[in-house]
């Protein structure tokens, strides 16, 4: 009986993909970190290190490994083309993984809380799928919590948007 293979490389993301791309990343963070670092002060002043000293090192250590890892993978003729994740594995990271970053990018616009908010009765309603009977109440509750936890109680200003300036905060 002839068994058919199939060509997974269409499918599928290799270890060695992954690993070039997140070294890449990690270049551009190190050099973001050692410019910015630098330009807020890297050496020693009279009184001691200057705000961006340690920061501007720990960028160089960042960006020496990140370079090392990149070209070591690079080289690697034999290792790493195994599979790191399936398409549909993929496909649930980005499930979460894009919500997240809009998430974060509305934080700047509506605060953390009602970009919390919506967050929270998103997953339930697309990944849980519980009905929205469930999801209002915790959606709401959670973030009214942690509002009143580090708002009131502890005194640790979050990123608010224009509800909370409404209700004087």
């Amino acid at each position: 009986m002839a068994h058919e293979t199939e060509d997974r490389s269409e499918y599928t993301v290799s270890h060695k993909s992954v690993e070039l791309v997140v070294a890449g990343i990690l270049i551009f963070v190190s050099a973001v970190v050692m410019y910015d670092s630098n330009r807020i002060g890297a050496g020693w002043a009279f009184d001691g290190p200057e705000s961006g000293y340690f920061p501007f090192y720990i960028g160089v250590i960042l960006f020496i490994s990140s370079v090392g890892t990149f070209i070591s993978t690079l080289r690697a003729r034999d290792v790493g083309n195994e599979t790191f994740v399936e398409r549909t594995g993929l496909k649930q990271i980005f499930q979460v993984l894009i919500p997240t970053m809009i998430f974060v990018a509305m934080i700047g616009y509506t605060g953390i809380y009602v970009a919390s908010a919506i967050f929270i009765a998103f997953f339930m309603v697309y990944l849980g799928k519980y009905p929205v009977q469930k999801v209002a109440p915790v959606a709401i509750a959670i973030p009214v919590f942690l509002f009143v936890m580090f708002e009131i109680w502890f005194l640790v200003p979050l990123p608010k948007g224009p509800l909370e300036s409404m209700i004087g905060y």
